[in-house]
């Protein structure tokens, strides 16, 4: 790729201000230990480090006598002063020897003197710093071309024959300035400049004033005449020389001498292209005969290559990597990029990151013209910045898995690039968040460069987890570093992301004990908490289903208690006094449906299957084995099919009957008699269609002694006003009020979704029930309902809802009952009641107390055969009743 160079004179990690008043600060002079100055051939280069530059605005005067000028960047083109800076502060200022402000002895010896003023961002000191020094240098060739960064100069030496004297003609209209050199303070007097023709090439006619104010300069030393142009002006021109760009100042000098008016030609011609890069090195063209500058043919005798306006050797280029070599046309320097000479540049250009290099070659040539003999040199200082180059910074993912934190390094940056952020999956940390939870450490390196290591705990919230097996945990970061390029204070950022698995995940465990009626169990909860759920038998564990069996929590744990008899309990098998009964517990992970741990608990319970009466009256209770799963209690039978159960249920069938009954058979055995029957499945039953099933049969049996004595005592006395009565027991009823979501009474709401919003006066449906049970010869009566403000039921204020069974007749919006009927939830009416309400808040003194309330209800469990007539609702509350508390449910009004 081809690069067109443009010259700049300050590069602005040093500001140079000009013309601006400066506030009131206090002047500070420090000694000169950390500046730096060196003659090179025709310059002086004075180096400041980047303690003393960074981070400051930088002023420079020039040093005349007693005078101290501030060089302007168009007063430093026009006098031969220029500088440069790299993205660490390191400055360098070049002054031309033939410069204005310069102490030119007889063009052999130099003082130069400089003040230099740091003016600190956010303080009130002035640094200033004078520099003075003096240079030798006396190899000055007939003709020399600078070519700078900001100008270019071309000194000629005036003792040179080939400056010719004027005509008469044209000398009559001459006038003899002297003054204008006085002006730029040159102490040679014998020299005085005219006017000055510039070629663009058609001639443009100045006087030296004039010339002065386009920004030339001119001015003539002890033995030379000098002429400095800047670039890209009115009076230059571009040319192309073998493909090269050049830049072509061209003017005729007018001046006089003690011996008459003379002309003499000068003439500079500077490169402002002619480089391109490819696969890392930069190849610089510059032509080999520069042919606006030669009028004849010459020879070269010297050809260096330099750095930085100073020439290197030849092993100094081989360490390098430095070539310089010529072709027919060219001469070619290449330079690697990366070279210790120059430096990176980071820059953002959409948000991406690039790299520029940049790095100052420079070129001296010797050459002779072979018919007039006089020789030229032509140096070249040359800045080269590469195109942008995409960067893509290595990431290192150095995590182990099992230390269990994230390890990120991130790098290589420059530094000129801060990290301003990194966005998680969470949301947004900045660096300094990221340092105060310890995530961040910057690793610099000596040339300046950071990398960036991250460090992040798999346990923390902003990594992402989840399961792609049971045991196994992955881990997901996806990151976003965001970057800013200083000083542009342009952004750009990079995303990421590093995973990693580790088998770190401890399931959870199910453990379990027996006693004579219970099974107690016991989950004991893995490394991710209560991410599962709880299958019993074949039913799933709900918080109902939990109420029932004694659920408790505490964060590690959960524990139950079943009945053994429970319908989630599987019975194996059974004899005459116990029954073995099993407990299946599954514990799956319900999202990806893994099953986490497998639990079975087999126990016996004492159960008595057959009992013998003296009456000769035998009890049988047989009981549904899991071996026979389409077993249906009720369709058993004795050996007599009529002989049926006289109570069944799902899992037991309960018989009595006599020993001479039933197809009873008997056996003597000595002295004893066997009665003997057997409990079987009616085959004749629909339900039973499976042919494969095992058969089912249970045979029972009494032993009676065939001789034995009993004695027996009665009384004999008449009992009289003695009425039968049943003992007084103890058992626990279980009633429960649910808020259905309408008059269906369909669907009802779950724990989660209380308090329940409804609008003032919109009904709220409540259902209460009697569980566990379907006894149709009780019946659930509502004895009262009121509403409080708290969950607590006794507490104040309070609203009665139903009153003895009835409405509240006080309530403007009466109560409202609604009928139940048998469907396939409700097997038995009686033991629900339905009645709806409409939402009301409490209110005092015009102003609603608080918008929640809780609604509690007291119920009466009837015998409907007692026969008392209190046993239907809205009939009284007299007569024997058995209260039970149902839990109160909240009911949340809208103010909307």
């Amino acid at each position: 790729m081809k690069i067109h160079l443009s010259f700049v004179l300050w590069i602005l990690m040093a500001v140079v201000v000009a013309g601006q008043a400066k506030p009131h600060r206090k002047t500070n002079n420090q000694p000169n230990g950390d500046i730096k100055s060196d003659c090179a051939g025709s310059h002086m280069t004075l180096t400041l480090d980047d303690v003393l530059a960074v981070g400051n605005q930088l002023e420079i005067e020039a040093t005349n006598g007693s005078e101290h000028i501030l060089l302007t960047p168009g007063l430093a083109a026009k006098c031969g002063y220029s500088m440069e800076s790299d993205p660490w502060g390191n400055t360098r200022i070049y002054t031309s020897l033939m410069g204005c402000y310069v102490d030119n002895i007889d063009d052999t010896f130099f003082n130069i003197g400089l003040r230099l003023k740091m003016y600190s961002d956010g303080t009130s000191d002035v640094v200033t710093r004078d520099v003075t020094k003096t240079c030798s240098y006396s190899a000055w060739a007939s003709q020399e071309i600078v070519c700078d960064r900001n100008y270019m100069e071309i000194s000629k030496d005036l003792g040179q024959r080939d400056a010719s004297p004027h005509t008469k003609g044209h000398a009559g209209n001459i006038k003899d300035d002297l003054t204008n050199n006085a002006m730029l303070n040159v102490n040679d007097t014998a020299y005085g400049i005219w006017k000055m023709t510039f070629y663009t090439p058609d001639p443009t006619v100045m006087m030296l004033d004039e010339v002065h104010e386009a920004g030339y300069g001119a001015m003539t030393s002890p033995n030379r005449l000098v002429v400095r142009s800047p670039y890209n002006t009115a009076q230059t021109y571009s040319e192309d020389v073998a493909g090269v760009p050049m830049e072509v100042v061209k003017v005729g000098t007018y001046f006089t001498t003690p011996q008459g008016l003379r002309i003499v030609d000068l003439m500079a011609a500077c490169p402002t292209g002619g480089v391109t890069v490819y696969d890392g090195t930069i190849s610089w063209h510059i032509p080999r005969y520069i042919t606006p500058l030669l009028t004849g043919r010459v020879k070269i005798l010297e050809m260096h290559m330099g750095i930085n306006g100073k020439r290197l050797d030849k092993d100094q280029m081989a360490s390098r990597g430095y070539t310089l070599s010529s072709t027919d046309y060219h001469l070619v320097i290449e330079l690697p990029i990366g070279s210790p000479d120059g430096y990176f540049k980071s820059h953002a250009p959409d948000y991406q990151y690039h790299l520029s290099y940049t790095v100052e070659p420079m070129l001296e040539l010797l050459w002779i013209a072979k018919d007039t003999r006089s020789d030229t040199r032509y140096k070249v200082l040359f800045p080269i910045t590469t195109p942008l180059m995409h960067w893509y910074p290595d990431m290192a993912d150095e995590t182990i898995p099992e230390e269990g934190v994230f390890k990120v390094k991130f790098g290589t940056l420059l530094h000129d690039v801060n990290l301003v952020n990194i966005t998680f999956s969470t949301g947004v940390l900045s660096a300094a968040e990221c340092n105060a939870k310890g995530f961040l450490q910057e690793q610099k390196y000596s040339n300046g460069s950071k990398v960036y290591l991250l460090q992040v705990p798999f346990s923390d919230d902003i990594v992402l987890k989840h399961n792609p097996e049971p045991l196994l945990t992955a881990y997901f970061l996806p990151l976003t570093y965001g970057f800013m390029v200083m000083p542009e204070e342009t952004q750009f950022s990079y995303t990421l992301a590093v995973d990693a698995s580790l088998n770190d995940v401890v399931l959870p465990r199910v453990f379990g004990t027996c006693d004579d009626a219970t099974f107690f169990i016991i989950v004991k909860y893995g490394s991710q908490g209560r991410n599962f759920e709880t299958m019993l038998g074949t039913q799933m564990l709900t918080p109902e289903l939990g109420r029932v069996y004694g659920q408790t929590e505490n964060g590690t744990h959960l524990s139950l208690s079943l009945p053994y008899t429970s319908l989630d309990v599987a019975f194996e098998l059974f004899d005459t006094s116990s029954v073995k009964a099993r407990l299946d517990v599954l514990l799956w992970e319900p999202i990806n449906n893994w099953s986490l741990s497998e639990f079975s608990l087999a126990c016996n319970f004492p159960l008595t299957t057959t009992k013998c009466y003296s009456n000769g009256t035998m009890t049988a209770l047989s009981v549904k084995v899991e071996s026979v799963p389409n077993l249906v209690p009720h369709q058993l039978t004795l050996r007599d099919e009529s002989c049926k159960p006289y109570f069944s249920d799902d899992r037991f069938a309960h018989f009595s009957f006599n020993v001479n009954a039933c197809g009873t058979s008997r056996v003597f055995f000595g002295n004893y008699l066997l009665y003997e029957n057997d409990i079987s499945l009616d085959y004749s039953a629909k339900a039973y269609t499976s042919p494969v099933e095992p058969d089912f049969r249970h045979t029972v049996s009494c032993y009676y002694l065939v001789n034995d004595v009993a004695t027996l005592e009665f009384d004999n006395k008449l009992l009289v006003n003695i009425i039968p009565s049943a003992e007084i027991g103890t058992g626990q009823l279980m009633v429960e009020m649910r808020l259905a979501l309408d008059e269906s009474y369909e669907l009802f709401y779950q724990a989660q979704d209380y308090p329940v919003q409804k609008y003032l006066r919109q009904p709220a449906y409540f259902e209460v029930a009697l569980l566990h049970s379907a006894n149709p010869q009780l019946e659930l009566i509502l004895d009262n309902c009121w509403a409080t403000l708290q969950e607590e039921r006794t507490s104040l204020p309070r609203w009665d809802i139903i009153v003895d069974g009835c409405e509240n007749l006080e309530d403007r919006y009466i109560t409202t009952f609604h009928p139940v009927v048998s469907d396939q939830r409700v097997v038995v009416p009686s033991l629900f009641k339905r009645f709806s309400v409409k939402v009301f808040s409490f209110v005092k003194d015009k102003e609603v107390l608080q918008d929640e309330i809780y609604v509690h209800c007291d119920a009466v469990i009837c015998d409907l055969t007692a026969g008392n007539g209190v046993c239907s609702q809205c009939r009284g509350s007299t007569g024997v009743r058995q209260p039970v508390a149902a839990k109160g449910q909240r009911v949340q009004r809208s103010t909307t």
